[in-house]
């Protein structure tokens, strides 16, 4: 089978989540047999053009644009357009997987390919195709339970009142008679995320986690003594804090949680592992004011082989957004290494992440709890272990990228002989 998939951003020119998994299964259908080709997009001119890595032909088209204009480029952009047509019509690929084309790529892709008999199988990594960013307006800060009743359905009113002028009263119709006339299945990264699809009037039919390729994550503990070494965590009671870093990402909640994480494990340490180095300032200048400054350590952003470094040298990870936060990839790196998480309950987390068995699922608004949990790991070795273990099993069962990636090829020959007939 010819599987083409398209994707706005695609490694290595993105390290996203959703990219990596795009990635990700992308060489595990060529691994599998199948002619694989990728059509994406790049920022910087130098970097278009075509290439191949793990057997996969990946087009990099030249799009950029200011981002105030992505309600309605995110729709139909000029810049691609053509060609993606050009291309589909010289690959003639038997389907297409679609993953984050919300933004360079533009919605309008899935109509070329209707229009060339190419069904198009879409899976949702946000909320992206309902919300104009990260998507907040169904959680009440003020309510601190484990788990808060959700409505997912949006608010337009509070939708004009964040985002003002970049709000196109038109976009949330038009991206649903896209998807409802020009794509042939629609895939969810989680079951939470399904469930905010229908509510606001998007037919979703299946849940397909994301997966993880485990012998990746294989014999990165040999490096751990030379990234402690390097850091200054020899001896150190080590927090793992990775990604982009940002207020919705939780960097306040994980800093109010540290002050009381400290003041009872003394050798506690934070390393904050992410971009964003005008937050990664804010999250120093909160530290300072906590009286904690010197149990934060910032590495910038680091990937590869320091990453599992990383990983490897923590005794646990958290993942505190304060958004909906689909799936995070955090989460399945961080089992992948052995290493309990304490995630948000907002999102697919918990989906995967077991409360008190794998880590533990918190409201990331209630910081106490999370200094609570945090320190039990952190003074409980045994715990801890036991959890990373059985986290490692967990993924090992139900979320190695081999095996979600069989089950995204069903769907795809599902989507060719429902276009067949």
């Amino acid at each position: 089978m010819k599987i083409l998939l398209l994707s706005d951003l695609y490694p290595p020119y993105s390290l996203g989540g959703s990219e990596r998994i795009a990635c990700q299964l992308a060489e595990q259908y060529a691994r599998s047999g199948h002619e694989v080709i990728v059509i994406t997009t790049v920022q910087q001119k130098v970097y278009a053009g075509e290439k191949e890595k793990e057997g996969v032909k990946v087009y990099n088209l030249y799009a950029r644009y200011p981002e105030r204009w992505r309600a309605y480029r995110g729709l139909y952009n000029p810049q691609t357009l053509g060609a993606v047509k050009k291309l589909l019509l010289k690959e003639q690929p038997a389907v297409i997987h679609a993953h984050n084309a919300h933004c360079y790529l533009s919605y309008h892709c899935f109509k070329i390919a209707h229009d060339l008999k190419i069904p198009v199988v879409l899976t949702m990594h946000d909320a992206m195709s309902f919300d104009y960013g990260k998507f907040t307006q169904f959680i009440d800060p003020h309510d601190l339970s484990p788990y808060p009743e959700f409505n997912y359905t949006i608010n337009p009113c509070r939708t004009l009142k964040t985002y003002r002028f970049r709000y196109f009263p038109l976009r949330n119709c038009i991206i649903k008679w896209y998807l409802h006339h020009y794509v042939t299945t629609i895939i969810a990264v989680c079951n939470e995320l399904k469930k905010a699809l229908l509510a606001n009037g998007i037919s979703c039919s299946v849940a397909v986690h994301n997966g993880i390729e485990l012998q990746e994550f294989q014999g990165a503990a040999s490096k751990i003594a030379d990234f402690k070494n390097a850091n200054g965590l020899i001896n150190k009671k080590v927090i793992l804090f990775a990604g982009r870093l940002s207020f919705l990402k939780g960097g306040e909640q994980i800093i109010r949680a540290m002050q009381d994480v400290c003041a009872r494990v003394k050798n506690a340490v934070l390393l904050v592992a992410g971009r964003a180095e005008g937050y990664a300032r804010h999250m120093e200048k909160l530290a300072e004011a906590a009286g904690i400054r010197d149990h934060i350590l910032f590495t910038g952003w680091i990937s590869g082989e320091e990453l599992k470094s990383a990983y490897a040298a923590s005794d646990l990870v958290v993942c505190p957004s304060i958004c909906w936060d689909s799936f995070p990839t955090v989460n399945l790196e961080a089992m992948a290494m052995k290493k309990p998480v304490i995630a948000t309950c907002f999102g697919g987390s918990k989906e995967l992440v077991v409360d008190g068995v794998t880590g533990y699922i918190v409201n990331p608004f209630n910081t106490a709890l999370l200094a609570e949990k945090i320190t039990e790991l952190l003074t409980d070795d045994n715990k801890a272990r036991q959890m990373g273990e059985a986290g490692y099993r967990r993924i090992s069962e139900g979320f190695a990228i081999h095996a979600q990636a069989q089950k995204m090829l069903t769907v795809l020959a599902a989507a060719v002989r429902t276009r067949q007939h």
